[in-house]
């Protein structure tokens, strides 16, 4: 159904794609492997229309096209799920779903109660109840990606193109999406998935193709291969995942949460209300441990670690210490000064700046130490740059090369980076791994293991199971908000880490 012949792409003097071909064929589910940086996004960017620019030769149906644009490509029936979410915060669910192709009515109105009932079906089928009328920036990363899913879905599209779509949503939202893309097949659509989570290319998958380095290495069907092979292709080597080696020696505590309470209304002496997002939150992270936190989508885990980095002052009650310190916490310089760092859940919009350089987005939190009589002195600045794309592998051109043009795993290395340079005695990380590929993961793993035993408290949320039990030396569990269990990572099981996760 389609095809890419000998497609290249470059970036600002680098090679994103050198001679891709491959092919797509209906009532198959392909997926795109490959790590961080080996050119799965860009390649999917041209074939739905976002990159026009490019050398080699795209055949839909047998015939030549060259989209301009992503509008294009939908009217040709190719549609795409991004992995980095394309919503526009401040309007609707249905303004979003329908932005560029609106209904109207005989008369030339808007048909909004036609485009919200469309909305409410799509919703309703994946599972997402949520009122069509709420704006986009009130969602969770999670329910964004459920959004991003419908937005595709709207039209019958023949290619259905799926980047990292289950990223950022919960165990049962992937089985909806399965089973749309069930249906999918069998209407004989060609459905494109990527995804960093092997396991589930396993399962869905009919055919696979493996990127490295912008180049086709290997392609083949899914019957008969498994997680290993997958990343002996992708990676070029054996692979194995780092297990943090925990200990149960008592460790002194470094943060200590008290009573922890935040209401939803806006005011802390609401907190103790039943419609808190926490509720009566305790529990402590020690010198040189790193502990997980799990819970299903809203659970409370992002509102918990932006509370501790000071994120709603006027919304929590209860008590936070650093090393053995009380603080008041009014704001994120607050926490910065006590020594604490957040990573954010969604590196895009929370954890850089996008538009500008890697020099400059990791010394953003350092200007005080790299300024000279009022200016910023770029020496300082580009050796900062240099010493932590070094430390942490970050594989860019130059510390001057623009953060939007790396693949996601080294811009969450740029974050990282960021937020070390302050020297953190506590590190809170809000799903670090999320959409990165096994190689990218694992360094992180590594990472995290040092800083823990150089000393540092980790914090560290993450919605994939097999993550948590590889990191933790302690495993904490939120559900509605409350914390239902604490376990040794001698103790723990998926089993039953998932049943204190899951509300009765």
């Amino acid at each position: 159904m389609l095809i890419a012949e000998n497609i290249t792409k470059r970036f600002a003097g680098v090679t994103a794609l050198d001679n891709v071909c491959l092919a797509f064929e209906g009532g198959a589910v392909t997926a795109i492997l490959g790590e961080n940086g080996a050119g799965k996004s860009t390649l999917m960017k041209i074939l739905s229309g976002v990159y026009a620019d490019y050398e080699g030769q795209i055949l839909y149906r047998g015939k030549p096209v060259r989209f301009s644009s992503v509008r294009e490509a939908q009217q040709c029936g190719i549609a795409i799920i991004h992995q980095e979410l394309a919503l526009i915060p401040y309007l609707s669910i249905t303004e979003n779903i329908f932005l560029g192709r609106e209904l109207t009515t005989r008369w030339g109105m808007l048909d909004k109660q036609g485009m919200r009932l469309k909305v409410s079906q799509l919703l309703s089928d994946l599972r997402l109840s949520v009122d069509p009328d709420t704006l986009v920036a009130d969602l969770k990363v999670g329910q964004q990606q459920v959004v991003e899913i419908a937005k595709a879905l709207l039209v019958e599209s023949e290619v259905i193109i799926m980047d990292e779509p289950t990223s950022a949503i919960s165990d049962s939202e992937v089985e909806v999406l399965f089973g749309i893309i069930a249906d999918l097949r069998k209407k004989g659509k060609a459905v494109v998935y990527i995804s960093h989570k092997l396991n589930e290319l396993v399962a869905i998958a009919d055919r696979y193709v493996v990127l490295r380095d912008g180049k086709t290495i290997e392609s083949g069907t899914m019957q008969g291969a498994n997680t290993d092979s997958l990343i002996r292709a992708m990676v070029g080597r054996e692979m194995t995942i780092t297990h943090r080696k925990s200990s149960q020696l008592l460790r002194e505590p470094l943060l200590e949460v008290n009573d922890l309470w935040l209401s939803a209304s806006g005011r802390s002496g609401d907190a103790q209300a039943n419609d808190s997002f926490l509720k009566q939150i305790t529990f402590n992270v020690g010198r040189g441990e790193v502990v997980g936190l799990f819970g299903l989508m809203g659970a409370g885990r992002t509102e918990l670690l932006e509370t501790i980095f000071g994120l709603h002052p006027a919304r929590m009650s209860g008590t936070i210490t650093v090393d053995s310190q009380i603080l008041i916490i009014k704001n994120p310089a607050d926490a910065i000064k006590a020594g604490i760092a957040l990573v954010p859940e969604d590196r895009k919009r929370d954890g850089l700046v996008l538009g500008m350089d890697v020099q400059t987005n990791i010394s953003l939190t350092r200007l005080e130490n790299i300024e000279q009589n009022g200016l910023l002195n770029k020496t300082k600045e580009s050796t900062l740059a240099k010493k932590y794309i070094a430390e942490l592998g970050i594989k860019t051109p130059s510390e001057k090369q623009t953060a939007q043009l790396l693949s996601g795993g080294n811009q969450q290395k740029i974050v990282l980076s960021k937020w070390l340079a302050t020297n953190p005695k506590l590190l809170l990380l809000d799903e670090p791994t999320r959409g990165i590929d096994v190689n990218a993961k694992n360094e992180i793993y590594k990472l995290i293991g040092q800083l823990a035993n150089s000393g540092m408290g980790v914090l560290v949320v993450s919605s994939e199971l097999p993550e948590i039990l590889a990191l933790s030396d302690r495993i904490l569990v939120m559900c509605e908000g409350a914390l239902t269990a604490e376990l040794t990572a001698q103790d723990a099981t998926e089993d039953a880490i998932l049943k204190a996760a899951i509300p009765e």
